[in-house]
């Protein structure tokens, strides 16, 4: 399961079955679930855990110093979730003490080649990165979203729930869930109609959001006006509430 040229830190902890291909390299600190694979030439360095049943193609490079001037060695910490797909020479670095000290990967992710996850990131469950997205440091990206190819994403952004950033996309404010954005920098061109549909959300679900985006964007209403138009439908209607709650939370104000 574990090829005679890999080289594993002696304090690396493996579950039984994991498999590490020819050449890799796994440092201190490191602790991977059952079922992972370790493709060739992958390194891991640590604090890093990684959960079960992940699979991480060549030369790819986990858990990485954060590609920050003001980190000073400090202990800092990757930790990713389970069932996870890491393609070819993604990068993801180890969070900063300025943050939690934390880059945080969910579950069931699909993490394509060339994406760079920058320090302190919180990826959700369940989203796209498609090659050569790139992640600024402190980036939110939430469950289900997805980002096409080439995306750019700046620092302190957040990404909703359910959202899609269309390919080339740059991203310099929030993306509220359900919206699809493109462009550079980016601009609301709808709903995620088609990921809603594929993730059973009903007519009347859908029909709500599109209303509230409809407030957001179509109404010519100022931003606090369309947050108050909402506040009927957010009673009942989650999703609409869940769209309300993000934007209210929001430091960088949102794509408009």
């Amino acid at each position: 399961m574990i090829h005679p040229s890999a080289v594993i830190d002696p304090s690396a902890e493996l579950a039984d079955n994991v498999e590490v291909g020819p050449f890799s390299v796994i440092g201190p600190g490191v602790t991977i679930g059952a079922g992972t694979v370790i493709g060739p030439q992958v390194v891991i360095m640590g604090p890093t855990t990684i959960g079960p049943g992940n699979r991480i193609h060549p030369f790819a490079s986990i858990g990485g110093v954060p590609q920050d001037k003001k980190y000073a060695g400090e202990a800092t910490r990757l930790e990713i979730g389970a069932g996870n797909t890491i393609f070819e020479s993604v990068t993801i670095s180890r969070g900063t003490v300025q943050d939690e000290g934390l880059t945080r990967i969910g579950d069931d992710n699909w993490i394509m080649a060339y994406v760079h996850i920058a320090h302190d990131c919180d990826v959700g469950s369940h989203t796209i990165l498609a090659n050569c997205t790139t992640l600024a440091g402190h980036v939110v990206v939430e469950d289900w979203a997805i980002l096409g190819g080439f995306t750019k994403v700046h620092q302190f952004c957040r990404v909703g729930a359910h959202s899609f950033c269309g390919m080339d996309c740059g991203v310099t404010r929030d993306v509220p869930p359900f919206v699809l954005v493109s462009g550079h920098p980016a601009e609301p061109r709808g709903i995620n109609s088609e990921g809603l549909k594929r993730r059973g959300f009903s007519p009347e679900a859908q029909r709500a959001i599109r209303e509230a985006y409809r407030s957001l964007y179509r109404s010519g209403l100022r931003l606090d006006e369309a947050l108050e138009a909402m506040e009927p439908s957010a009673v009942a209607h989650p999703e609409v509430a869940a769209m309300l709650g993000f934007i209210r939370r929001s430091d960088r104000s949102i794509v408009r």
